[in-house]
């Protein structure tokens, strides 16, 4: 039997943007329901309860960020921005309000079919409550039942809180995570600020990248978060 190709919400008011999404995904043989504005995102949302969203920002009665927050108040499915819009505060503010991904116009298709790829794959393991998994990102092997972590086959001593950062970024690899949720899983609503998780980064990647300087497997995103890079 044929599996079903999931079901994708695009909510985008721009037509060439619109034709542009419609034409690469079903080329794909994902399945495609459109919105152009927050009225129709929203009663599209509940009526097929897809998949996964592709979110546009600036809609013409209503704000994506907003929308975001609304949808992920009863909605699991993983909503990946696409916006103009590429001030740090938006990624911020969209990220914190429940997107999984955030993609900045013009992005190339191939950037976003693999963002697509990781937040269907994670929505699929977390939809069949998977046990805590190996994760791997380039030589890093991130064992997060045993809470043991090696690089190229040598284990890594990382202090409690390296290990509740790496494993979140983990959990969360090939996505954006902010400073704020970040702070909110790691330091359990402790007394902690944003310049504690760049001194804890900048440890961690001394044990765990080539050149801390140039890191190529916990990489930042300025202004926004971190992001653990992850094997394809």
């Amino acid at each position: 039997m044929n599996e079903v190709a999931p079901l994708v919400l695009v909510v985008e008011d721009e037509p060439q943007m619109l034709r542009f999404l419609r034409a690469a995904l079903t080329a794909r043989r994902f399945r495609l329901i459109e919105a152009t504005t927050v009225a129709e995102a929203t009663l599209a949302a509940t009526s097929h309860n897809p998949e996964l969203i592709l979110l546009d920002l600036g809609l013409p009665d209503g704000d994506g960020i907003e929308l975001t927050r609304s949808l992920r108040a009863w909605s699991r499915a993983p909503i990946i921005v696409i916006s103009a819009r590429g001030r740090e505060a938006d990624k911020v503010d969209a990220l914190d309000a429940g997107a999984d991904d955030y993609l900045t116009k013009p992005f190339g298709l191939e950037e976003l079919l693999a963002r697509i790829r990781v937040a269907l794959r994670h929505a699929r393991e977390a939809g069949a409550g998977a046990a805590a998994p190996v994760i791997t990102s380039g030589p890093l092997r991130i064992d997060l039942d045993r809470r043991e972590v090696s690089r190229d086959g040598r284990a890594l001593h990382l202090t409690p809180i390296e290990f509740r950062l790496l494993a979140f970024l983990a959990r969360n690899a090939g996505r954006i995570v902010t400073h704020g949720q970040i702070l909110k899983e790691v330091w359990a609503g402790g007394s902690a600020e944003p310049h504690h998780v760049r001194v804890h980064m900048a440890g961690l990647r001394k044990k765990i990248e080539d050149d801390p300087a140039r890191p190529r497997l916990l990489l930042t995103e300025l202004g926004v978060g971190y992001r653990l890079r992850e094997d394809a």
